[in-house]
């Protein structure tokens, strides 16, 4: 009977049931000290109660994130099987799917479904007021996309406002056209929805809306060398100035912005070079002059088609313009990209509680105080508390550091005669039942070997979170009979010599059953694996080290920068010394 089954769940059992990886569990144990305690297992693989978990799950609506992933209560759903959509539609009709086929986690969402409901989530609740009863279609409040590509952004606002507003997108692509159709009729059920095929800046076929749109969310095309601004000269599209041929974005900004209503918002994706480029100064002073630029976002990398992706919040005012700040926030270093608000009112709450270091309020008249730079990190600085002693005191222990590691390295002695080894392959031992290769779906145990992917050498074991990264095989080994930290060593030898040609960038099980090791007691095994063991460790306290010292070289010219150290410094009094590790650090 599998654990799903039971009263109790273990930490597998739990990702399965919340549809994410093990190492999502092991974050929220150490994230969240209300997460439910072990009821029983082992210390490396305890069990929860499941009434506990269904709880905390329903409770921090993680349950219900990642459980309404693709639908909501308004029954709208995300096309994931457009053979199915096309065979009903070759037969007059659209044939609706199971609604549980669309339950997705955040984890299983495309970078560009990710960022679509961020995006979305900007949008004000007032993007589809309240109708009254009886109003058709005609009176809905619309909703445009000029670049919809397959329609990702709109499903993603049907998603969030239901049937309370009707949506329209243009696409130059008629096959991609196509399927936005196709997706927008399986995902809107009755919602209405306009889909045209065409250049948007050049045959705006969504010229109806001009003025009109609740709103307007767009990607637009990044791989435009130029647009066409000699035929497009004197279009009224563009308010606040015509852009450079080779500044397509901004062209793609104000067409955007021509669509909206008194108190419309548009949310537009850029490129880092429309915020800073000198061509595109003189527009970027006339939206914030203007009072149209509410926000601006830097979003974590690999968000959108591009590695670095910054949102734009326009809103077009009704009446007299509001000149509050523009508020800065950036997101740019978030680990994980899920993390990134994703609805209205947890937007609402960065934008209120948010620390100096994540938003900061810019008032207009700063960013047009040069060449409008309009990158969050150029108003938004880390804090510096550390002083000039803080520093020495790193420094210090930096070095004494390094003092104690260097007196830590060991020194082997040549064996007394020549070393020669009989082999054995893993798959012997295997079948003498000293090892059992597994798959990498098997839950590791601190002491199991970890053969990894993309090339990375084998490792132990621990029983934490770390033992789910990178993950091809698991070898359960009998330890009494074998020293797991021997078979590491010498398979990361055997395992480097041999071809892999999988996408994982690992052995595949049979070549590892292939992979040898020295035929040794137990006893010689030990001694191989104590040495090993020992090199390993250090290891790791140099990589910890080299990491440590980059830091503080970091925040030492940081430091300079900011006018928190002085340009003097000392160096090594003994010049001799220092010459002479210069010199041995070459020969290394």
């Amino acid at each position: 009977m599998s654990p799903d089954e039971h009263d109790e769940l273990t930490a597998a059992a739990i990702a399965r049931l919340a549809n994410v990886g093990r190492a999502a569990v092991a974050n929220w144990r150490r994230r969240y000290s209300d997460f439910p305690k072990p009821v029983g297992g082992s210390q490396h693989s305890p069990t929860f109660s499941r009434v506990e978990v269904e709880a905390w799950l329903k409770k921090t609506g993680k349950g219900d994130q990642l459980a309404t992933a693709g639908r909501t209560d308004t029954g709208t759903q995300r096309l994931d099987d457009l053979s199915a959509i096309l065979d009903g539609h070759r037969h007059g009709r659209i044939r609706r799917v199971p609604e549980r086929m669309f339950e997705r986690s955040i984890a299983d969402l495309t970078s560009g479904q990710l960022l679509a409901r961020v995006m979305v989530s900007l949008l004000p609740r007032s993007t589809a007021a309240a109708r009254p009863a009886g109003t058709n279609d005609a009176g809905a409040p619309a909703v445009l996309d000029p670049a919809c590509f397959n329609a990702t952004l709109l499903m993603a606002v049907a998603d969030r406002f239901g049937d309370s507003v009707k949506l329209a997108g243009q696409e130059i692509q008629e096959s991609a056209a196509a399927v936005a159709a196709l997706n927008l009729r399986s995902n809107a059920l009755g919602m209405p929805y306009e889909i045209y095929t065409g250049d948007s800046l050049l045959d705006n076929q969504l010229d109806m809306y001009l003025g009109a749109a609740a709103a307007v969310v767009c990607e637009p095309p990044f791989d435009m060398p130029q647009w066409p601004s000699i035929e497009l000269a004197t279009d009224p599209r563009w308010e606040f100035g015509i852009p450079a041929p080779r500044d397509s974005e901004l062209a793609w900004v104000q067409h955007c912005y021509a669509h909206l209503r008194p108190r419309g918002v548009a949310v537009i994706a850029v490129t880092p070079r429309t915020c800073v480029q000198q061509s595109g100064q003189h527009i970027r002073a006339a939206l914030v002059r203007s009072g149209a630029l509410r926000d601006v976002i830097a979003l974590p990398k690999g968000m959108g088609s591009v590695p670095d992706i910054y949102l734009w919040v326009l809103q077009r005012p009704y009446g007299a313009p509001d000149y509050q700040a523009v508020r800065m926030v950036d997101l740019s270093s978030l680990g994980d990209a899920a993390d990134v608000p994703q609805e209205f009112a947890a937007w609402q709450r960065l934008f209120d509680d948010a620390d100096s270091t994540i938003s900061q309020a810019v008032p207009r008249l700063e960013l047009l105080d040069g060449d409008v730079n309009l990158l969050p990190s150029r108003y938004i600085a880390t804090d510096i508390e550390a002083s000039a002693d803080d520093f020495t005191r790193v420094t210090s222990r930096l070095q004494a550091l390094y003092a104690r590691v260097g007196q830590g390295m060991p020194r082997f002695a040549a064996p007394m005669s020549p070393t020669r080894h009989s082999y054995v392959t893993l798959g012997e031992l295997e079948r003498a039942g000293v090892l059992t290769i597994r798959s990498r779906e098997a839950t590791p145990r601190a002491g199991d070997l970890l053969v990894r992917t993309l090339g990375r050498p084998p490792v132990i074991a621990t029983g934490t979170a770390d033992d789910d990264t990178g993950v091809a095989q698991v070898v359960e080994i009998d330890a009494a009979r074998l020293d797991a930290h021997f078979l590491a060593t010498f398979l990361r030898t055997d395992a480097n010599a041999l071809p892999v040609a999988n996408t994982l960038g690992a052995l595949s099980r049979e070549d590892l059953r292939r992979c040898r090791v020295p035929r040794l007691t137990l006893a010689e095994q030990r001694r191989y694996g104590d040495a090993f063991r020992h090199l390993q460790l250090l290891e790791g306290v140099f990589a910890a080290l080299a990491k440590a010292s980059a830091n503080v070289i970091d925040q030492t010219v940081h430091g300079l920068t900011t006018g928190v150290l002085a340009p003097d410094f000392t160096v090594m009094k003994n010049t001799d010394d220092a010459n002479a590790a210069d010199e041995e650090t070459r020969k290394l």
